[in-house]
Order: structure tokens, then sequence, then C-alpha cells
């Protein structure tokens, strides 16, 4: 089924490091970006992480750090992948809670000025969890009747993600709609501020923490009886993004624009 789509959309795949969302560092990225006429560009990019690959991840995606070590670093291709990526929504499996705030990080590390908040995000794996409750390797085979080969490699994942929706919008046609904006918003459990989902937003549109003792809480409201737990937030081990999300939300208060 053709998608129907009013931007270019990227579905993308990402081979870490592994550790956790602060400190994973990309080594692989393959993203295809599919246009509203049909027409397809796939790209594969190998990046070296500037660190050791653990060899339990090597084990997973089979990248290791003698095949990286020639290959450029994600700050010297984070702006052609900006580039690539500018004004198009994104896809991927479990995109939203993995690939999207890895690679935000990754921007952020390396100093490249992109806003990901704009864009439609779609995430295949929720649609086939709230469907189906199973895995990448068996959507594939569900939806569409074929063995996923190469399990676990970013192009090979990044091309079956893709066929899966396809397959998606064609099974659910009386539940789905062929719209991203429908389908951003399905395949969404929360509705994130930051995308680790440390602050989201409640249902009447204002960003509320979503962990620890102020859980549930107003932003803004916690930010006035504890300003201390701002400098907290920044100088703990929280994703850049959410740093400079929560950011945002202080000079917001403070200068009420």
């Amino acid at each position: 089924m053709k998608l129907n789509l009013k931007n270019p959309i990227v579905f993308f795949d990402l081979e870490t490091t592994g550790i956790n969302i602060n400190a994973d560092r990309i080594v692989e990225i393959c993203y295809l970006k599919v246009y509203p006429n049909g027409n397809e560009e796939a790209k594969t990019l190998r990046i070296n992480p500037e660190m050791h690959i653990p060899e339990s991840s090597s084990a997973i995606h089979g990248i290791y750090d003698e095949d990286v070590v020639d290959c450029p670093t994600f700050k010297e291709v984070a702006r052609n992948i900006a580039n690539d990526i500018e004004g198009c929504d994104l896809a991927g499996f479990n995109s939203n809670r993995f690939d999207v705030p890895v690679l935000a990080e990754e921007f952020l590390r390396a100093g490249v000025d992109i806003d990901m908040t704009k864009r439609k995000l779609v995430d295949v794996q929720v649609i086939f969890h709230k469907m189906e409750q199973r895995t990448l390797s068996a959507a594939y085979k569900f939806y569409c009747e074929k063995e996923l080969e190469d399990a676990h490699t970013a192009e090979a994942d990044t091309r079956a993600t893709y066929e899966v929706l396809q397959s998606q919008l064609e099974r659910y046609a009386d539940e789905l709609k062929n719209d991203m904006a429908f389908l951003s918003d399905y395949s969404s459990y929360n509705k994130n501020v930051d995308f680790a989902g440390r602050m989201v937003y409640d249902e009447n549109g204002v960003e509320v923490f979503n962990f620890g003792k102020y859980k549930g809480q107003i932003v803004s409201e916690v930010l006035k009886k504890d300003p201390g737990y701002y400098s907290w937030i920044q100088n703990s081990d929280f994703t850049l993004n959410t740093k400079a999300v929560l950011t945002k939300i202080r000079l917001r208060e403070l200068t009420g624009k």
C-alpha cells in the first residue's frame, strides 16, 4: 500500500554501543526516505563511536571496533544527516523510546541544532503491540509472510519496518488511517515533552514530571517551590534533551514568553 504522505517520511534504524540512553553511541544508521509520490532513497552509514563497542552488543549486531575504526564520527556526518531528514516525518520500530532519543542526543553532542519535536513520529512497534503484541521478526512474518533475513542489521530492520507499516495499513484499513498525524498519535503511549519521557503532557496539555518524587506534578509549579530540583537535574545523569527542554520551561516561566 502506498503511504498517504503530506511530507516525506524517513524510516530509520540505529545500531549502537548498547550502553544506556545517556551514554549510548551510534555505530550504524540506515534511513529510508519515502516521498509523497512513492519514490525512495536509502542510505546506510557505519559510524566510529569513539569508544569501545561492548562484546555483548557486537554479538547482537555483528559490528566490532575494527569494523568502524576508519569510519567517520557522528559529528563528521551529523550535518549531512540533518539535511537529509530536514522537513521529514520520522518512523521506526521502537523509535519513540529508543532511536529518536538516541539520535537527538547525538545531534546535541555534535552541536547540530535540529528540532525533531515538530515532526510526526510514527512508531511501528507500538502499532504492532497494540494490535498483535509481538517482535519485529514475528511482525515481518505475520504481516508480510516473509522471514526476516539479517535481523539486527540496520538496513534489514529499516526495510522490514517500512514493509510492516504498509501491511498494517492494509490489514487494519477500518481502524488505521493512512495519515501520518493519525499514526503518530496512535503510536504514542504518552504525550512526551522530552524524548526520554521524563516529562509528559497531562490531559490538559500541561507539562508534568513523569518520574521521581514529583511524578504527576506540574513542572512549572515544582520549579517554583523547589528551585534546587532544576539544578539537581542539570547536574545529574539525565539526557541533554531532557535538560534542554526543562531549561526552556524554566525560561518560559521566568520571562512569561
